[in-house]
């Protein structure tokens, strides 16, 4: 039986990345964005509630999708469809999508006033810390999708080793306190492969998780029975997370990772009591949610670029920035998915 409240847990979370991109267009981090307009810590504050556990919860829900996926697929197939899914979509988005955002930062930043060909040469010739900000080489948030090709590749290895079926026991006796726990390893792995805090290891570790951990109902079925203290640690822990960050800005690895990780398995059961039924917005954006998540950032930077030269009323600015740039990836995405050969550009079968 399909579990609905995954795919609809998948689809908020993406839905979310428009509030937050816009967000980080007045971050207080020490690192701009494309178009950049100063600190401010209310809305920095705001990301911080969600940045610990939004991309971490799309890593386990794959991991989860790939249990279910390698049911159905041999690994052959498994890594013909990844391919097809992921690299392909990742290379054509590098090439095709991601120097808009990088032309836009030029022009923010340095002024720049040339075409987009000599902005993509200047992308591909230039590398330097891989934000993109500067105009140089980035994969920008396709790193996502780079990431979970190589995690998903990794990971067919340790599952021929390790297979599912080995550890399932084992792991249905898992208490909750141990599950709760495993913030620790995802903790550690974040040091591995960590590309400007962007991480591989952590990813991998989250992957694995989800493959070998919450796929088992017998874990999840103890996990529903003890929620309610999940929940009160949990709203204690997010009160707790914005208000050291807004008033200290105080963001320790060990505390982020332990909220990120609490936070993942609330919302999970939280999903599965009240998400697991299909919905129109469940059947519209279980097609449309990656498509969206390759395209939105483009968008969203080419449109904040105007919009912030315009008005200079913040919460002008943020209401059209995020209304607008989901408003123009919508529209895009019903247009690039009747062309056929671009559609699969974005993923689309």
């Amino acid at each position: 039986m399909r579990r609905y409240y995954i795919d609809n847990l998948r689809n908020l979370t993406i839905l979310l990345l428009f509030p937050v991109h816009t967000f980080m267009i007045w971050n207080d981090f020490g690192t701009k964005f494309y178009v950049w307009q100063g600190d401010n810590r209310l809305l920095s504050a705001l990301i911080v509630l969600i940045n610990p556990w939004f991309m971490p919860m799309l890593f386990v829900i794959a991991g989860i999708s790939a249990r279910y996926s390698l049911e159905k697929r041999s690994n052959k197939e498994f890594v013909i469809q990844r391919i097809n899914k992921l690299l392909f979509p990742f290379i054509c988005g590098t090439v095709l999508l991601v120097p808009i955002q990088t032309l836009y930062a030029r022009k923010f930043f340095y002024g720049y006033d040339g075409g987009i060909i000599e902005n993509i040469k200047y992308f591909f010739t230039h590398v330097t810390d891989f934000s993109g900000y500067d105009g140089a080489f980035t994969p920008g948030h396709l790193w996502f999708v780079l990431f979970l090709f190589i995690i998903s590749m990794v990971s067919l290895i340790i599952f021929k080793f390790i297979p599912y079926e080995r550890l399932a026991e084992k792991t249905g006796k898992l208490p909750v306190f141990a599950v709760l726990l495993l913030f620790i390893p995802i903790w550690l792995m974040y040091y591995l492969g960590n590309f400007g805090g962007f991480s591989l290891g952590k990813n991998l570790a989250l992957f694995l998780i989800g493959y070998y951990v919450l796929s088992n109902d017998a874990v999840v079925d103890k996990i529903e029975k003890s929620i309610k203290w999940l929940e009160a640690l949990w709203v204690i822990g997010i009160i707790a997370l914005g208000a050291l960050y807004y008033k200290f800005a105080y963001y320790g690895d060990l505390w982020v990772n332990f909220i990120g990780w609490l936070s993942i398995l609330v919302l999970f059961i939280l999903g599965r009591k009240l998400l697991n039924r299909k919905t129109g917005f469940t059947e519209y954006f279980n097609k449309a949610s990656y498509p969206i998540y390759i395209l939105h950032q483009s968008v969203l930077v080419a449109l904040a670029y105007y919009v912030v030269g315009i008005s200079d009323i913040l919460p002008v600015q943020a209401l059209c920035i995020c209304i607008g740039s989901f408003a123009l990836t919508m529209l895009l995405y019903h247009v690039i998915k009747y062309i056929p050969y671009v559609r699969r550009m974005i993923g689309i079968k």
